[in-house]
């Protein structure tokens, strides 16, 4: 079946909302393609102002965390709803950095997936490897049960709708690039996981992107492969390049 690529920039902590919103206007003639979703994940005080700069247009806002709570007492969080009622359609979890300097476990991230869908909102669920269990042969292992405990109770209805992320960690803004047949091997390996949590239909709809260092020289062999759905975009979603990636 053809699922339709999905090509989103996270902004990580760059861009203040003025320069946010310049950003955009920049993007926004170089991004027109109906043909890919198209979807910028930016920092929570940029939201507001990017999802009115992108009205009109082909691209849907992102955030790049929230908490798996809907209100309380949770000083600097925010919940889905304040995400839903800004217009936001996708939010990035689990990132690498996220579990790295902020701790954040699989089961986490799965409470934020379970949240992220009750809101209607599509999570971008991030898995990837260290160099060392790459070198050490586990990627897999590692990778699988990221993906099982963060799809915990995940139903196959939502699962369908889903974003996986693979972003092997050795190559988040290092310069170095998976070659797009490890990178294949690994989002088929994704796939393949998908397909005994639920059946192949479900894993046959599910998209999972490819991130780490992609650029508009390499994104056309990333995204050629049978597994590989579109990109999680760091770097390059702050450039113009963007646009070259979007029309690879």
């Amino acid at each position: 079946m053809m699922r339709k690529k999905i090509i989103a920039g996270n902004w990580k902590m760059n861009m203040t909302p003025t320069a946010a919103v310049e950003l955009t206007n920049t993007l926004k003639p170089l991004v027109a393609n109906e043909e890919v979703d198209v979807v910028f994940c930016v920092p929570a005080i940029d939201i507001i102002p990017v999802v009115k700069a992108c009205e009109g247009t082909n691209i849907q806002v992102g955030a790049e965390n929230m908490y798996f709570e809907e209100s309380g007492a949770y000083t600097g969080e925010i919940s889905p709803e304040m995400l839903t009622d800004a217009g936001v359609k996708y939010v990035v979890l689990g990132h690498s950095e996220r579990r790295e300097y902020f701790g954040e476990t699989n089961e986490d991230v799965n409470k934020k997936v379970l949240k992220a869908f009750e809101h209607n909102i599509t999570p971008i669920m991030c898995c990837g490897e260290t160099l060392d269990q790459r070198e050490q042969g586990i990627t897999m292992d590692f990778i699988r049960q990221q993906v099982k405990v963060g799809f915990l109770n995940v139903t196959v209805d939502q699962a369908k709708t889903a974003i996986i992320a693979y972003e092997p960690i050795w190559a988040i803004g290092t310069g170095k690039t998976a070659t797009a047949d490890q990178a294949e091997e690994v989002c088929k390996g994704i796939r393949d996981c998908i397909a005994e949590i639920y059946d192949r239909d479900t894993a046959e709809q599910i998209r999972i992107q490819y991130g780490g260092s992609v650029n508009g020289k390499n994104a056309a062999e990333l995204f050629a492969q049978p597994d590989i759905d579109g990109g999680l975009v760091g770097g390059a979603s702050l450039k113009e390049d963007f646009g070259e990636i979007v029309h690879w």
